[in-house]
Formats: structure tokens, sequence, C-alpha cells
């Protein structure tokens, strides 16, 4: 098996669920996503757990809802528009609670990829926040990822949403993967990656992406993998089958986190997986709103 059983949680694993409940499919009361991301924090599973995941638009009603909270103890990756991002970084600081451990920042279709580089600096001006940039699906990307690579910055790739053209194929996935592990730029995911393995959502009928093949796609890119093996390696839907070697650290590397809007689920399948040992998993917190 690619993924081998460990007894604690490995660093392979370690922050790689970025807490999104407040996003579709899950949509989470702000007030209840808050004190879930708490308990969280401070249980078996934290290892787990990254960054808390927000709008930019929600950031007033954050301050309220953290203001008993000890100075920068809620983690939190701001999303925001690039248009906005010198207003939301202003607004942030002024909420003592927050801790912001990241951007992630979407850009309008009219920017061209060399802009969007001068952009940032200019917002971010003297902080020095983490930066992943949503790479738009079209002739900007690869253009994107160069511009990316020569400041430091890094992507963020849509991997799933609620309408089933969200869902990148295996192909175009293959294709943008690859680009960052030669650019060399590190990438988030976010949508879509609800399991472990590649599914069938029996609701909507959508394809979805398993977030371990993402995994497994990232470090075959590493080793030089064709665009046809990293297709394979997507479109795999069985554990024992995605490989016979361990996935090393060196893969985390480059693929940093995904957002879902549920740490309980991927969780729970990890540990079915035998990837998690039983006592990680006996306070996961139930997420429905």
């Amino acid at each position: 098996m690619i993924f081998q059983p460990s007894k604690a949680i490995p660093d392979l694993l370690a922050g790689l669920f970025d807490d999104a409940s407040v996003f579709p499919p899950g949509n989470m009361p702000l007030e209840q996503a808050v004190l879930t991301h708490i308990a969280h924090m401070t249980s078996a599973h934290r290892r787990l757990v990254g960054p808390f995941i927000l709008k930019a638009a929600d950031l007033g009603r954050l301050a309220a809802l953290t203001d008993e909270l000890p100075v920068a103890a809620f983690p939190v990756s701001l999303t925001v528009p690039l248009p906005d991002l010198a207003a939301a970084l202003t607004e942030a600081e002024r909420t003592e609670a927050l801790e912001l451990v990241g951007l992630e920042v979407t850009v309008p279709d009219e920017v061209a990829p060399q802009d969007i580089v001068p952009a940032l600096g200019k917002a971010l001006g003297w902080r020095t926040v983490p930066v992943y940039v949503e790479i738009p699906r079209d002739q900007r990307r690869y253009p994107l990822l160069e511009e990316l690579a020569a400041a430091g910055l890094m992507a963020k790739f849509r991997t799933g949403g609620v309408r089933a053209e969200l869902y990148p194929d295996e192909i175009e996935l293959a294709a943008a993967i690859g680009a960052a592990v030669e650019a060399g730029v590190p990438f988030k995911a976010t949508a879509g990656l609800h399991h472990a393995l590649r599914n069938t959502d029996p609701d909507t009928g959508f394809e979805q992406h398993g977030f371990l093949n993402l995994l497994a796609a990232t470090d075959a890119a590493l080793d030089g993998a064709d665009p046809d093996e990293l297709v394979e390696l997507l479109a795999e839907r069985s554990s024992s089958r995605l490989g016979v070697k361990p996935v090393p650290l060196r893969a985390r590397a480059l693929f940093r986190s995904f957002g879902t809007c549920s740490i309980a689920e991927p969780a729970r399948e990890l540990a079915a997986l035998g990837m998690l040992p039983e006592t990680v998993i006996t306070d996961l917190i139930e997420e429905s709103p």
C-alpha cells in the first residue's frame, strides 16, 4: 500500500486538513464553526487540523466571536479578492485573537499574470504572511505559476465545488500539479476533496478527486512521472492499487493542505485505511450545522 499504517499521526498528515466548515457544502454557521474549531485545537486529532478558513467579509463577525480569546490564539487563513486585500489586512490586524497564518487570494478575470505579483506586493507592504494565489483555469495558469515561482509565493487549485463543471478532470488536474512541481511552487487545494480516494458522489453523481490521490500524484511528479502516470494516479479508486511504496514527506513540501468542510469525515476514512489509530478519532466532533 502506498500509504502505510501508522501508530500515531504521521508527519505526512500533519496540518493537512484546513477547516473550511463555513463554506459549501458544509455551510456551518460561523458561531458554531468557531466553537467547533476551538474544540479541534484541543482534541486528540489536533495535529491533523490546519487553520480556520475565513472569508474577509466575515472578519467583523469573527472579532465579536473571539473577543474573549487570548491574543493570536485563533489561527486563520483569509480568503480575499485581490482588490480587497489591503483593506482586509488592516481589518484583520484589529482582531486581537486572530493569528493570520495565510492569505488565499482570488484574482479578477481581467488581471494579467504579470500584474498580480506587483499588486500583491503593494497590498502586503511590510507584512510577511504566506500567500496562496488561486490559479485561474484559463490561459493565465502557466505564466502565473512562473510569476509565483519567481516571487516565492504559492498556488491554490480549485478541485471541485457545488456544480459539476467546477471539478477539473484528471487530465487538467494532472497538468496543474505537474506544472506546479516543475516550477517549484507549493500549493493547496480547495473544494471537492470530500474523500481520501477518487470516488463518484452518490447524491450528485459528481466525479470527485481523492486527497490521497493528490499526494501520490505530487510525489510521482517529483520523481519525474509523465502526465499519463499522473492521470492514472488521480483516477485510481483503490488504495491497494495506488502504488507500492510509501509517500515520503517531501510531497507535503509541495502539496501543503486542502480545505475541507468536515474534519471528521476524512479522519475516519484515514483510520479505516489504517493510517490513524482509533485513539485519534475518539473525540471527533460531529459537524452537521
